[in-house]
């Protein structure tokens, strides 16, 4: 069941229990556990993910992230800190910041990657069946999430006046 545009789904999908939620929350404990030893918190490494996709404005990222603005400026700021990521100014509007991996901060996210794979293929090999079909699930997690995430932008965006 999909939610119709600018609708908002009124109770769960049926399929959706909350083990899911369960089963997700013990993932990101094991990312968690993957990125600890490279002195990076759960927040701070999908931070770099998410700059690593590409450069944002602060809000912007807090917007991805799901966090408030005040949330995010902490956390960019001890990546700043340790010289992961750059705050430039944007040519085209002086009071906004944008935020840039440095390339430290790539090198960085690049061994965290490698570490979070390598923890989940650890716990992967005890899967009874094929592990394809979890990670598709994944990817279509992944793209469902982008998807909210659009529509909440989109539905919060300022209205122009005209």
């Amino acid at each position: 069941m999909r939610p119709s545009k600018g609708s908002a789904v009124k109770a769960p999908v049926p399929s959706v229990s909350s083990s899911a939620g369960r089963v997700m929350a013990r993932l990101a404990r094991q990312v968690e556990r993957a990125v600890d030893p490279l002195d990076l918190s759960l927040a701070q490494y999908r931070s770099l993910a998410l700059l690593g996709a590409g450069s944002s404005a602060s809000s912007a990222l807090a917007a991805q992230l799901a966090v408030s603005p005040p949330s995010v400026t902490g956390v960019v700021t001890g990546l700043v800190a340790r010289g992961l990521v750059e705050r430039r100014n944007d040519p085209d509007d002086r009071r906004r910041l944008t935020l840039l991996l440095t390339a430290e901060g790539s090198r960085l996210l690049a061994t965290a990657d490698d570490a979070v794979a390598t923890r989940l293929a650890e716990i992967a090999i005890y899967f009874d069946d094929d592990v394809e079909p979890a990670l598709r699930a994944f990817e279509a997690w992944n793209r469902a999430l982008d998807r909210h995430l659009e529509e909440h932008i989109a539905r919060n965006a300022p209205r122009s006046s005209s």
